[in-house]
């Protein structure tokens, strides 16, 4: 079976890299609870880590490794194709030569993170309804959510495209940012 090459931006990887690593991971978050036991809360999970090596061998080798070291040079995310994962959006996090690089032979190791694109790019405006979530009138200028199950309060700033600083600072009655209970209202600057 033949693969489709690896690429990053403008890099297409002449041969794809011989190793990868796909790391998922789930935050939780740890609560006392009386008597010696504990409560988990799920906070959702956390970004995907691709890691992996490769060579670029033959005459040239060097000269590829610079070319790719240039595209991590390069700010901001891009697409990532992978052979078998699916295609996202990532940052170029790590790119080291793994031993000394030889004219014709270059060992390498990378590091992308997926980027959810919570922000595209930059900060954008909400428009305000003045309507509750469920479609209810509300005060002129607030909005509030009503917390689910598994809701936090990063992924509700998240949502309404506001900071965390900003939902905690509306939120004063939240003691414990890491603690929401399902029910609970969060007024939304």
């Amino acid at each position: 079976m033949r693969l489709t090459p690896m690429r990053f931006k403008d890099f297409t990887w002449p041969h794809n890299p011989e190793v990868y690593t796909v790391e998922y991971r789930r935050r939780i978050a740890v609560h006392q609870a009386p008597f010696g036991g504990c409560v988990l809360q799920d906070l959702g999970r956390a970004c995907r880590v691709l890691r992996g090596e490769g060579t670029f061998a033959g005459p040239g080798a060097y000269e590829r490794f610079r070319e790719l070291a240039a595209v991590f040079r390069q700010e901001g995310p891009g697409l990532l194709v992978h052979p078998v994962w699916q295609t996202e959006r990532a940052y170029f996090t790590a790119l080291e030569a793994a031993e000394k690089p030889l004219p014709d032979y270059v060992r390498y190791r990378f590091e992308f993170w997926e980027d959810w694109g919570g922000y595209d790019g930059g900060l954008r405006e909400i428009q305000e309804s003045g309507a509750t979530e469920s479609g209810q009138a509300g005060e002129a200028a607030s909005l509030r959510h009503t917390v689910k199950k598994g809701d936090t309060l990063w992924g509700i700033a998240r949502r309404y495209g506001v900071t965390l600083a900003a939902l905690k600072a509306a939120n004063p009655q939240i003691k414990n940012p890491n603690l929401i209970y399902p029910g609970e209202e969060v007024v939304i600057p």
